[in-house]
């Protein structure tokens, strides 16, 4: 199982919809989002989902971003409404991030109706690990992501999701130019050997949470790939003028350029990078977050047909 870890920023919500909405997901793969703030794209994600008979995880205590506080505003109450009322969704797995107020949270939880053998629990943190064994002392979550960690994998014994941040990230999108084409992962290949059910990342964008962009000197594409032993790489494609921020549209065209002249022997046809090479043929800009969900789709899209190939 993949789960492909995600905040509720709009290009990432947008990615997940037009993925399911084009049954390009796979079966196998659950999507968790992170909720950043309430949305009509998120409440149009959850739609999609449930339409199209697929799964997905949604944290229901998100510690990025001003989710929790927004929803509580009157002026929210229909997307309260909304919201609630998808939760409530067989397909809509609630997910839990295990910190200082979780014995409250799970509790609460529990009187909405929730069992906590449905929840999908996120242990990401050395500080709140003994409360797993504490607060799941009679029940076992049904997914529980962990890093590989000695001391995770010794609390936590059944159920276990692999969470890794598998992009190295850059201080600067020229700076992947000197290295542009590394290892991403072979958690895929090896999850079950280490004693893993799933596994999951946060795709090409990393775990790294900003709440606004910046105007970049240079455009970096990223895409990820198969190499001959069937291990993920990455490979990223930067732009050649890069002296100022002017001009992100020609910048991006200098990337696509390169994508294009290497993709000529790769051809893996998703839907991401499918959308990517339209806008080289008709030379057009579609804005940076608009590069980022293509570039996402594109690696989501990518493991789940891997693992509906398997």
């Amino acid at each position: 199982m993949y789960f492909p870890y995600l905040r509720g920023r709009q290009y990432e919500l947008l990615a997940l919809c037009e993925l399911v909405d084009a049954h390009r997901l796979g079966k196998q793969s659950i999507p968790i989002i992170e909720p950043v703030k309430p949305s009509s794209t998120l409440i149009k994600v959850l739609n999609s989902f449930t339409k199209n008979n697929q799964e997905i995880a949604i944290i229901h205590n998100p510690q990025v971003g001003s989710f929790s506080k927004d929803i509580q505003d009157e002026k929210r109450n229909e997307f309260r409404e909304k919201y609630k009322e998808l939760l409530q969704n067989k397909l809509v797995i609630k997910a839990h991030i295990l910190n200082k107020h979780s014995k409250l949270e799970l509790k609460q939880l529990e009187t909405q109706g929730f069992d906590k053998n449905d929840l999908l629990i996120i242990s990401n943190k050395r500080d709140y690990v003994n409360l797993y064994p504490e607060e799941f002392r009679t029940s076992i979550p049904r997914y529980i992501l962990i890093p590989d960690e000695s001391i995770f994998r010794r609390k936590i014994r059944r159920n276990r999701v692999l969470l890794a941040d598998k992009f190295e990230k850059q201080n600067r999108n020229i700076d992947y130019a000197i290295v542009d084409d590394e290892p991403f992962s072979d958690d895929h290949l090896f999850y079950r050997d280490d004693g893993f059910i799933g596994f999951s990342d946060y795709s090409i964008v990393g775990d790294t949470f900003l709440e606004a962009g910046f105007a970049p000197y240079a455009v970096a594409l990223h895409i990820v790939y198969f190499a001959d032993d069937e291990s993920l790489r990455i490979r990223h494609f930067v732009s050649i003028s890069n002296e100022d921020i002017t001009n992100p549209a020609g910048k991006f065209y200098e990337a696509l350029i390169k994508l294009n002249d290497w993709d000529m022997s790769h051809k893996m046809d998703t839907l991401g990078l499918s959308g990517l090479l339209t806008h080289f043929e008709d030379e057009t800009y579609p804005g940076l977050g608009t590069v980022k969900k293509l570039s996402m789709m594109h690696h989501i899209e990518l493991v789940g047909r891997y693992l509906n190939e398997v």
